[in-house]
């Protein structure tokens, strides 16, 4: 029998993150533990700090203080190859109509620089239900279509850990459903451990096995039926919600 070493099954460890911009503090000692397999829920209001601890966490900002790791590998000194390791999907911003790649030209974009088999991008293609749009322009794609386009684009590599800020954006309701289902099939059957972060508490609680509840510090850190089964977690929420609204109105 094999003995897992446990650091393997950690995929994210955040300790101590503090950032400050200008004016403020940014992110306040933040401490998150993300395991291999997990489907990580990252939830808080607009402007409690969301976008910028996956930016942190990728990498992409590294004015921090404190520590992150990802695959054990501080992110702050890592080369390039962790990244073969990481899908990213950014904000949802939709593609103009006047766009001129075709969803293939995309899908071969995030292929650059790696063999990868014919059979292996038309199970990824039928497994993310896109194959019929290869010829069309992504401009003319719905939202939900174009977010399964990049979904598959960041999968081409193969990666281990998929992250997704705010992915349903800009997907109409009907197709939600689809594309939950979808993530769901990513993360039980090809084993992605996913961290995402949404507005749809709902989603939240039905989607992911543990949940961090940010808004600048850390409000909640734990298993989703934990947080949600808890009035006072949901008050917590809700009141920091009310006062970013207060503080942008002021301003």
């Amino acid at each position: 029998m094999s003995i897992i070493n446990e650091d393997n099954s950690k995929v994210v460890t955040i300790k101590n993150l503090n950032l400050r911009g200008i004016s403020d503090i940014i992110l306040d000692d933040i401490s998150i533990e993300i395991k291999k397999g997990d489907f990580f829920g990252i939830i808080g209001p607009n402007g409690a700090g969301k976008t910028t601890l996956f930016k942190c966490m990728l990498g992409l900002n590294k004015n921090y203080s404190g520590t992150i790791k990802v695959f054990n590998k501080e992110i702050k000194n890592e080369s390039k190859e962790i990244y073969k390791r990481i899908g990213y999907i950014p904000q949802s911003n939709s593609f103009d109509h006047r766009f001129p790649l075709t969803v293939k030209e995309i899908i071969d974009l995030g292929a650059l620089g790696k063999e990868i088999n014919k059979d292996k991008i038309d199970d990824l293609l039928e497994l993310t239900g896109i194959s019929e749009y290869m010829n069309k322009r992504i401009g003319d794609l719905s939202g939900g279509q174009q977010q399964r386009v990049m979904i598959t684009k960041a999968l081409i590599h193969e990666p281990e850990l998929l992250i997704l800020d705010e992915p349903t954006t800009a997907i109409d309701a009907n197709i939600l459903k689809l594309f939950y289902k979808l993530l769901i099939k990513l993360n039980k059957e090809k084993k992605i451990t996913i961290i995402w972060s949404s507005h749809d508490l709902d989603a939240v609680n039905l989607l992911s096995n543990k949940v961090a509840c940010i808004y600048k510090k850390l409000l909640f850190h734990g298993r989703s039926e934990e947080f949600f089964s808890d009035e006072n977690n949901l008050k917590k929420f809700t009141e920091s919600a009310m006062h970013i609204h207060i503080k942008s109105y002021h301003h």
